[in-house]
């Protein structure tokens, strides 16, 4: 069980989306600035990309997670830690260049576009259909489930799978994901799927090295 109800869980968000507005319009303009730089790439594309992945989970690890969360779960405290960890790790990837992502035809680029195209576009859709009025609601950029379900969908277009940098995101897809049937919000549920397709990719890719000559 949970140690806090569905109506302070959603309570949360309405102090936290007023509290720090207008950051919801400056996460979506960051990620549009990703999606662009990966449909028309430059030759730092990869770091800034990296630079505003690390930025949105530096941002929700500590502004979220541990001034806001923390107020209904303590547990919070552990999550804004993983989740200044991994803005860390991608900050530093993107400063040492050492990520580059492309987009191709193929089914993986096609999951990849399309997480991304969830996170930012479907997932306020389906809260609003479920009844979730702003602000008392989950914001992508600035919240943990959208943004780790658009980590996800950038990080499977990088060139070279990154494996340390999937690892908190795949343990926010168990944790968050399971806590979305509980608290019913059903925009999350998808977080589960997302960590599976991203296993399922992880798996395919060892495989595709360890067939390739000289891998």
């Amino acid at each position: 069980m949970l140690p806090f109800t569905h109506d302070a869980f959603i309570d949360v968000f309405r102090v936290y989306n007023a509290a720090i507005w207008p950051a919801q319009v400056v996460a979506y303009l960051l990620g549009a600035t990703v999606l662009l730089l990966l449909i028309r790439p430059t030759p730092w594309a990869g770091s800034a990309i990296a630079a505003i992945l690390g930025l949105m989970w530096l941002w929700t690890g500590l502004a979220y997670h541990a001034v806001h969360f923390s107020a209904i779960n303590r547990a919070a405290y552990g999550f804004a830690a993983l989740f200044v960890v991994q803005g860390l790790m991608l900050a530093w990837a993107g400063a040492a260049g050492s990520l580059e992502f492309r987009v191709r035809r193929g089914v993986r680029d096609g999951i990849s576009l399309g997480m991304i195209a969830y996170a930012m576009v479907i997932y306020p859709a389906i809260g609003a259909l479920a009844g979730q009025d702003y602000p008392a609601v989950p914001v992508f950029g600035v919240a943990p489930c959208p943004l780790v379900i658009f980590t996800f969908g950038v990080l499977l277009l990088a060139d070279a799978l990154p494996l340390r940098l999937l690892i908190v995101p795949l343990v926010w897809s168990l944790v968050g994901g399971s806590a979305a049937f509980l608290l019913q919000i059903p925009q999350d549920w998808a977080l589960l799927l997302s960590g599976i397709l991203v296993g399922t990719a992880l798996l395919l890719d060892r495989r595709h090295r360890a067939r390739s000559p000289g891998m």
